[in-house]
């Protein structure tokens, strides 16, 4: 992917944002030492905004900052996964339930043409574009449940929890099962079933985390 400079107005949200996706994404993995000097170059600013969003992916626990060495893109960790998703996974669940009763029709609407270009795009193997679209889905579940507290508490463990998503998708296997949540996942949305959709959210973050723990498990098998 070619990047390019940011435009000024929108320094500081932009650069946190392509910094995020880009550790969410893996093009800067769990444990890459973070090039200052090369990022500045590639995005065109000084360090002092860099820095600044790097402080902002430090607090999303996305980086580490070490005085006097620098940011490094925070590990992977199952004890880290096991303390995050749980608590995701009861945000995601309520704001299922709450989307189910506060979701305009046309909003529902959405999230099935979200789906559908999920699954075109799960055919093709493109796992960038299902990523995204995936993220489109649960970002917009959780805004059509109208709780900004609720939205505010997620998207402190968003980062983490994302990047774990895109992590675990490796096999075959699991993103078919994926896929087969998210069937699930929009018809009791559709049913504007609230408890079934709040179950269904758990249990996809649920098995979304056992998968991870797996793949974290048996990286650290073969360093062994």
């Amino acid at each position: 992917m070619t990047e390019t400079a940011i435009p000024r107005r929108t320094l500081h949200d932009e650069l946190v944002a392509r910094l995020r996706r880009q550790i969410i994404e893996g093009a800067l993995a769990p444990g890459d030492k973070i090039n200052e000097k090369a990022l500045c170059q590639t995005y065109a600013v000084s360090r002092t905004p860099l820095r600044e969003a790097l402080k902002v992916l430090a607090r999303e626990g996305l980086v580490m900052l070490t005085p006097h060495r620098g940011a490094q893109v925070s590990m992977l960790t199952v004890e880290d996964m096991e303390e995050a998703f749980p608590v995701i996974g009861a945000l995601e669940a309520l704001a299922g339930e709450l989307a189910c009763q506060n979701a305009t029709d046309a909003e529902i609407t959405r999230i099935g043409e979200l789906h559908g270009h999920m699954v075109a795009a799960h055919t093709d193997k493109d796992r960038a574009r299902y990523f995204r679209l995936n993220q489109q889905i649960h970002e917009a579940l959780a805004e059509a449940a109208r709780n900004p507290t609720l939205t505010a508490m997620r998207q402190m463990l968003d980062g983490r929890v994302s990047r774990a998503r895109y992590y675990a998708n490796i096999s075959a296997p699991r993103w078919d099962q994926t896929m087969d949540e998210h069937r699930e996942i929009l018809a009791a949305y559709q049913a504007r079933d609230g408890a079934r959709l709040g179950a269904v959210l758990k249990r996809h973050l649920a098995n979304k985390l056992e998968t991870l723990k797996s793949v974290l498990r048996a990286e650290d098998e073969t360093t062994i």
